[in-house]
């Protein structure tokens, strides 16, 4: 390098552990910035983009067999400018090129490998290339060479490509097509083609929707809940409630030490790719809540609270508040999951004799297990029930679970003494607002011990983020820590929600206030007000590379799409505070995007549930009485007890708080005695008369006759 600059100096400051593990590797990388395509302007070269993630496996084996290697890095260095970057870090670089690849190669996913011009625009990419030609795929070095040549004997026609592709997936991503002033949306055929999608894909065998490779679809269970709560028709509860329980049993669950890996690499929920993400972990939380809640099954409950005793123990900071980003898959190169998995002797040499008998049986472990790359290792799913156990060993029931829970503590013991695969502790805005909502939900539907430590670690960390993110001018920032990235839209909406979350769970007027504010910014700085929706960054943000410096998120892939969220928010924001405003912004939003939900099928389901909140207007319960009043105790207890989406349950003691409570609360609470324990539940602009009966609260939240949420 010119100068003698060591080449690792550029990589290993950055706050990204992606981007610092790639620091001493040959290649001249760049972190993603003016200075990496200034140099790639003024010496005339292609930009090679690589954009992975810490936790990704197939990232991990394309640095080790190709960045690593000194040959390879030696090409890269002579014909490109590379250029490294962190898809967690930079969501905004990822979800344009991701785009613009799939829209060249017809593949998308991590790594991802783009070939760009000077100026920023892709002509040619895929994910993973191998070092040599080998399974259906061209080798690396041949690609670079082929690139490589391209650019230098075909540039105008490589230009001529770059441009229409940037061009064509510009206008895709804005949602350029959508009328500016769209007639009101049918929510009921939006709902009923992302109904009828989800059941044309759903596995009927194992749960699910499609074949391999298969990820959970969190929007799409909630949608699933939320319309069977609406309709009782029976067969959607039974596709969220088969697709919950087999995942929970399968080894996409972690049996041992709760929460979820991120996908199943067959159709049976069986072997996972083994890295654990926050935000997955976050939705399939209140999926299991949902679902308990519904179905009051306490296996349900159980994954729920498997998932909130993982999250707690490896992915949180305890100390200060925080939510971590991820937990990587692998120890090495050399394993694929062998911290999460068994040999046969491993098991027999943790466990008893008897607790082994009973062990394997549970969880399916033999000498020949299901990993191809060690077929001695086994993954740990729920392979036989207890009852099924105890009939064939010829003993109860009781003493097999007795069992079971024995060994699976002591196998978790024995893991803990393993190195545990790395964990990335990057506090991201949006994730950790996620886990938020989700701790705050899990407050309501579990009560007890664990509700008051999830309520109280979840507020630790809102307020964390609001005295160390939150900038008035600027809204919410993409990460707290290291060196400050932008926000992007869903640094706005997720946060926002999770305040106003936390003002409903406290009735603390600064989270309300500060709920506002965050929308207010996001509405100045991201939203589109000649179209409608938002836009993923703010307005005056530059181009990244030469692709269009404002897209419009709106598809569930894997967090729900944040113009929905956005869209949620606007609608329940509405219904306390009744601006014109928020309705206008609710309308327009909704009509920028309903033309498009039925083609994204289950992908859009967060804007399903939207546009049903939208038509029906969320319900808020009031309970008062007085603190500790067991009479206002179990009502409150109903009122969680039911899942209904965007539902607010607010308690009302004597003086607290009432000027940011829906219009109609604010009208009918004064008439009444708030030392005595009562329910009333608004829709809209209505209250039904105050109950005094856990019962009839839950029957009136469900009773579709009598609160018409189906629009």
């Amino acid at each position: 390098m010119a100068g003698g600059e060591p080449i690792e100096t550029r990589l290993n400051q950055a706050a990204s552990p992606y981007l610092r593990s790639a620091a001493r590797q040959p290649v001249r990388w760049y972190e993603w910035g003016e200075e990496a395509f200034a140099r790639a302007r003024a010496e005339d070269k292609p930009v090679l983009l690589d954009i992975g993630a810490v936790w990704c496996h197939w990232c991990h084996v394309i640095d080790r067999e190709s960045y690593e290697d000194p040959a390879v890095a030696a090409l890269i260095n002579e014909h490109f400018v590379a250029v490294k970057v962190d898809r967690d870090e930079r969501p905004d670089v990822d979800s344009r090129f991701q785009a613009a690849i799939s829209a060249i190669s017809g593949q998308g996913g991590w790594p991802l490998t783009a070939f760009l011009t000077p100026a920023g625009r892709p002509f040619y990419g895929g994910t993973y290339f191998p070092p040599e030609d080998r399974m259906g795929r061209p080798g690396f070095r041949r690609v670079l060479l082929a690139v490589a040549e391209a650019f230098r004997a075909r540039r105008a026609e490589l230009e001529n490509t770059a441009e229409s592709l940037a061009a064509a997936v510009t206008r895709a991503e804005a949602f350029a097509e959508a009328p500016a002033n769209a007639p009101a949306a049918d929510v009921q055929s939006i709902l009923a083609a992302q109904l009828d999608s989800l059941a044309q894909s759903f596995d009927l065998k194992h749960g699910g929707f499609g074949q391999a490779p298969k990820f959970p679809h969190s929007t799409a269970i909630d949608l699933l809940l939320e319309r069977y709560q609406q309709t009782r028709e029976r067969h959607l509860l039974v596709i969220a409630e088969s697709t919950l329980l087999n995942m929970a049993r399968g080894g996409l669950c972690d049996q041992l030490a709760g929460g979820f890996h991120r996908y199943s690499v067959d159709k049976l929920w069986l072997v996972p790719h083994f890295e654990k993400m926050s935000y997955d972990n976050s939705q399939l939380l209140c999926n299991y809540l949902r679902a308990w809640q519904v179905t009051r099954n306490p296996f349900l409950r159980q994954t729920a609270e498997g998932i909130i005793a993982w999250v707690n123990e490896v992915l949180s900071d305890r100390a200060r508040g925080g939510f971590y980003a991820s937990q990587d898959a692998d120890m090495s190169l050399d394993d694929d999951g062998d911290y999460f998995t068994w040999t046969l002797s491993e098991l027999r040499a943790v466990l008893s004799p008897d607790e082994a008998r009973v062990a394997e049986l549970y969880f399916d472990v033999q000498p020949h297990g299901e990993m191809q790359h060690d077929p001695a290792r086994n993954v740990l799913w729920i392979a036989c029930e207890p009852a099924e156990i105890a009939k064939t060993l010829r003993r109860s029931e009781e003493d097999v679970r007795q069992v079971i829970a024995q060994a699976k503590r002591k196998l978790l013991e024995a893991r803990y003494r393993r190195k545990a695969p790395f964990v990335d502790q990057s506090l991201y805005l949006a994730g950790n607002a996620m886990f938020v909502s989700a701790y705050l939900e899990a407050a309501r539907a579990l009560g007890g011990d664990i509700g008051r430590e999830c309520r109280a670690f979840a507020l630790k960390t809102l307020d964390r983020m609001v005295s160390e993110a939150w900038n008035e001018s600027r809204g919410f920032p993409h990460r707290m820590g290291g060196s400050e990235i932008p926000g992007t839209l869903e640094d706005q909406v997720f946060p926002a929600m999770a305040l106003l979350d936390a003002a409903e769970a406290t009735l603390d007027p600064r989270y309300f206030r500060l709920a506002l504010q965050a929308v207010d910014r996001a509405m100045a700085l991201y939203g589109d007000a000649e179209n409608g929706g938002f836009f993923d960054c703010p307005a005056g943000a530059g181009p990244l590379g030469g692709l269009a410096p404002r897209r419009k998120p709106f598809q569930d892939s894997p967090t729900p799409g944040a113009n929905s969220v956005a869209l949620t928010l606007l609608v329940r924001l509405h219904a306390y505070t009744g601006e014109p405003r928020y309705e206008e912004w609710a309308q327009r939003t909704l009509s920028a995007f309903a033309r498009f939900a039925p083609q994204y099928g289950a992908s859009a389901a967060a804007f399903g549930l939207a546009a049903a909140l939208y038509a029906a207007h969320p319900l808020q319960v009031a309970v008062t009485g007085r603190a500790g009043d067991p009479a206002a105790q179990a009502l409150e207890a109903a009122a969680n007890s039911v899942y209904r989406f965007g539902k607010a349950v607010l308690r009302v003691t004597p003086g607290a708080a009432l000027e940011h409570l829906p219009a109609a609360l604010r009208e009918t609470l004064p008439s009444l005695p708030l030392a005595e324990p009562r329910a009333i539940v608004c829709l809209g602009q209505s209250c039904f008369p105050p109950v005094q009966d856990p019962a009839l609260l839950e029957r009136l939240l469900l009773d579709g006759r009598t609160i018409a949420i189906a629009g």
